[in-house]
This record gives C-alpha cells, sequence and structure tokens, in this order.
C-alpha cells in the first residue's frame, strides 16, 4: 500500500462545511486501461441490495461528523470498498501495511489513495478510476472483474487533509490477489462479514490523543481508524449489524 493510503490514517478535530456534497455517481466514461467506468446495480446478488440502498440515501453526516471544509480545500482520494463471496459467504477485500513503515505499520485499509490527473474529473469519475487504479496497483486485482455500484459521501481526515470517497463494489468475477510492493504492503486479505457482524470480535479503540471509534479484530488484525468507521456505518445502515459491547476497549500507542 502507498504511504499517500487514506484508509490508515486516523481522524482528528471536526471539520465542516460544504460536505453535504456528494460524490456524483458517473454513469460511464473510460476508465484504467481503456475499460469503461459504470456504476450499475444491475445483476447484484440478493444480498447486497441493503448496501446499495444504504448509498443511495444515506447523509454525510450519518456516516461521520468529520466532514471536508466548506473551502474546497484537501487532498482528493478514494478507497474500493470490494465486497466479495467466498467459502463463508460475503466477504471485505483488506490489506494490511508493512511492518517496517514509519506511518501506521501493521494497520489494515481498503486499497486506494490519491486521485492523479489522468484519473479525471474528481467530482464524476476521478474517484472510481482512482479506486480501481490503487486496487489493481497495489493487490493485483483485475478491475475488469469488479461491478462498481456505488459511491459514498465524501468523507474527511483532518490530520491529514484527505477528502476520501469511498467507492464501493462487487467482486463479480474473481481474480488472484497478493503483495504487490512488500515495502508497502505485508498482507492482501478478505473478512468475511460474518466476522465483522459478529460481537465478539467487535471492540471500541482508544488513541492516547483522546480518540475513540469502532474497532475489529479479525484475521489476526486489529482494523480501526478511517477504515473501521466506513465498515461500523455500512454494516449499520444495511442493517447487518448486531448488539455488541462498546464499553470493550482495545488501547492504542502513539505509533498508531
Amino acid at each position: 500500500m502507498k504511504t499517500h493510503e487514506p484508509g490508515t490514517e486516523r481522524q482528528g478535530q471536526e471539520r465542516h462545511g460544504d460536505a453535504e456534497r456528494r460524490a456524483p455517481v458517473a454513469r460511464g466514461g473510460a476508465g484504467h486501461g481503456g475499460s469503461p467506468v459504470t456504476v450499475s446495480e444491475e445483476g447484484l446478488p440478493g444480498w447486497l441490495d441493503p448496501v446499495a440502498r444504504a448509498a443511495r440515501t444515506v447523509r454525510p453526516q450519518q456516516l461521520s461528523r468529520f466532514l471536508p471544509p466548506a473551502s474546497g480545500a484537501g487532498r482528493q482520494s478514494a478507497v474500493l470498498v470490494l465486497f466479495g463471496e467466498g467459502a463463508r459467504g460475503p466477504e471485505l477485500l483488506l490489506m494490511e501495511r508493512a511492518g517496517s513503515l514509519r506511518s501506521h505499520p501493521g494497520q489494515p485499509s481498503f486499497p486506494g489513495g490519491s486521485l492523479d490527473p489522468e484519473d479525471g474529473d474528481q467530482a464524476t469519475t476521478g474517484p472510481l478510476r482512482a479506486a480501481l487504479r490503487e486496487a489493481e496497483e497495489e493487490t493485483g486485482l483485475d478491475p475488469r472483474g469488479v461491478q462498481l455500484f456505488g459511491v459514498l459521501p465524501r468523507l474527511y481526515i483532518p490530520v491529514s487533509g484527505f477528502v476520501v470517497t469511498p467507492v464501493l463494489g462487487w467482486w463479480r468475477t474473481p481474480s488472484p490477489v497478493g503483495v504487490v510492493d512488500p515495502g508497502e504492503t505485508a498482507r492482501v486479505f478478505t473478512v468475511p462479514v460474518a466476522d465483522l457482524t459478529d460481537p465478539a470480535n467487535r471492540a471500541t479503540a482508544i488513541h492516547p490523543s483522546g480518540h475513540q471509534g469502532p474497532a475489529f479484530l479479525v484475521e489476526s488484525a486489529l482494523v480501526w481508524g478511517f477504515t473501521a468507521g466506513v465498515i461500523d456505518r455500512i454494516l449499520h445502515f444495511a442493517g447487518w449489524e448486531r448488539p455488541w459491547d462498546r464499553a470493550k476497549q482495545v488501547p492504542l500507542d502513539w505509533r498508531t
């Protein structure tokens, strides 16, 4: 994973403003490698219907209190929230940063990163192209097997200045994935949604700065920060969330 990957940054102080706006859903255009970039719910498995519905209706404030600045400032970026179907049913694709990195070593995140000029318009197809491009560069994912079906409202990570567009995808045709650059990524893995909804795997992460947020203890990893926040809200608005003990705490250290 590249060091500019936004999903690995912890959230900081709140910013308000023009965050009511959601990234428009692009319905066409040339994608990475010449492939078309479209957003469509056609042919999705039934279990993804609640997620697609949530993407159409959820408002930014329902996802996070950290919203993009009214000034339009911020580093535009995107992450791919990719749902697949594995041996244990629905699952999500995640990756873990290399332990040797100075910033957030060993922290899991979605594939993603900053928009490049060739990704195009940041208000339409740019985030879609960026999410697919970064996922291919970081995990070896074949973007031709991914159906984009939704875009969540833009969110903000104040500590890094990232404005992040979560792009939702259905892994219609799975392809092999793995570590592309060991210097950046320790592993690429999938997490069953059943494990994410299991109350035994849920906790509240406590950072020394005082920041608190949801966390998941899955696949020998602690998922927290921006990535855990997005997963938590998807589970909630899709109606998949199960009651869990919010008093169960996992302390973080200053390196995280």
